[in-house]
């Protein structure tokens, strides 16, 4: 029964009337007015942010998260489609977080990125650094409101986990939803997939994450989000990125104008007063705070070379002392009984 609601709502997205479209709301120039039409989006709560160490709060009640209903049976079939801003994959209602004071049902997954140029298109940054890509899993909040379209204009409405994404090994978990983008090329375009566990999708170690109170990336951004950020990223390779870059337009496929859908993320928000939250102990990681891998392993080599030089001078002097002592004890040697045998002896 859910195949055929599945493929029942397919069958709406692909023949629905497409209507004249803006611009896209990702741009050099777009961002910039969106606060004119959508005054949120000039408002407080403002996501995404930069998570640095001043802003950084260990939290101990922040609790693991649970994925109740993440592992999806092949035999279900979610729906990927291109809605002109990102390549999104609605989920099915049974999916919900526990961990959190409400209960929060999964509506549907989408990722942000950078261009073939600039592979640089994580919307949060961590100390500063951009990361290849951005996934968000979009929850509402299902105790209180009936849906997410109701959901995300009201308070605790949203909850979003946030997976950052960078260039590595080949990742299958992903190639779930990237060997698909050719069949989603332009606007409006949607085909079924087959089922797979969403939960493979997250990094290692969810328990450690940030979490603030933020807004929706793109307009109306109703500052309405519980983020989560998973604090270790997932890898996929250069191909899988590529392809994430190159497959998509914002246009619908008869437009005379195609337009790329590149660098569809917003640029991080002013942050004011607010707090970030750690599940976390913070060790002050260097890497993160914006030093290379390089310098890191470079200050810790040299701290151990330090450590060898102070050693080598230490047992050298020690040897050297002992050394003289045994000298001023030569020459002051006395045998009596040397010259006890020589007289009897004579």
């Amino acid at each position: 029964p859910r195949s055929l609601h599945a493929a029942a709502v397919l069958l709406l997205l692909c023949f629905k009337e497409q209507p004249a479209r803006p611009a896209p709301l990702n741009g050099p120039d777009g961002e910039k007015s969106w606060s004119k039409k959508y005054p949120s989006c000039g408002g407080v709560l403002q996501s995404p942010i930069d998570l640095h160490s001043d802003i950084l709060q260990y939290d101990a009640s922040l609790v693991p998260l649970g994925f109740q209903g993440y592992n999806v049976s092949a035999n279900e079939q979610f729906i990927l489609t291109n809605d002109g801003h990102s390549v999104r994959l609605n989920l099915i209602p049974d999916m919900h977080l526990q961990g959190l004071r409400s209960r929060y049902t999964a509506t549907q997954l989408h990722l942000h990125w950078g261009s073939q140029n600039d592979p640089h298109g994580s919307e949060h940054t961590v100390g500063g650094k951009h990361f290849a890509a951005e996934l968000h899993i979009v929850h509402y909040n299902s105790d209180l409101y009936p849906n997410a379209s109701s959901a995300s204009n009201k308070s605790e409405g949203l909850a979003v986990l946030a997976v950052l994404i960078e260039m590595g090994s080949f990742n299958p978990s992903y190639d779930k939803i990237f060997r698909h983008l050719q069949d989603v090329r332009y606007k409006g375009q949607a085909v079924l997939i087959p089922g797979f566990s969403i939960e493979e999708l997250l990094p290692e170690r969810p328990d450690e994450y940030y979490r603030y109170k933020g807004s929706l990336t793109t307009p109306p951004c109703h500052p309405t989000v519980l983020w989560t950020v998973f604090r270790n990223p997932v890898q996929i390779s250069q191909e899988q990125l590529l392809a994430l870059e190159t497959a998509l337009y914002y246009t619908y496929v008869d437009d005379p104008s195609p337009r790329e859908m590149v660098n569809n993320f917003r640029r991080v928000q002013e942050f004011e007063e607010r707090q970030v939250y750690i599940s976390f102990r913070q060790v002050q990681d260097l890497t993160y705070a914006g030093l290379s891998l390089g310098i890191v392993l470079s200050v810790v080599l040299a701290g151990v070379l330090g450590i060898c030089v102070v050693l080598a001078v230490s047992i050298w002097l020690f040897r050297r002392k002992k050394s003289s002592k045994k000298g001023e004890n030569k020459g002051v040697i006395y045998k009596p009984a040397i010259k006890k045998e020589t007289e009897a002896h004579a």
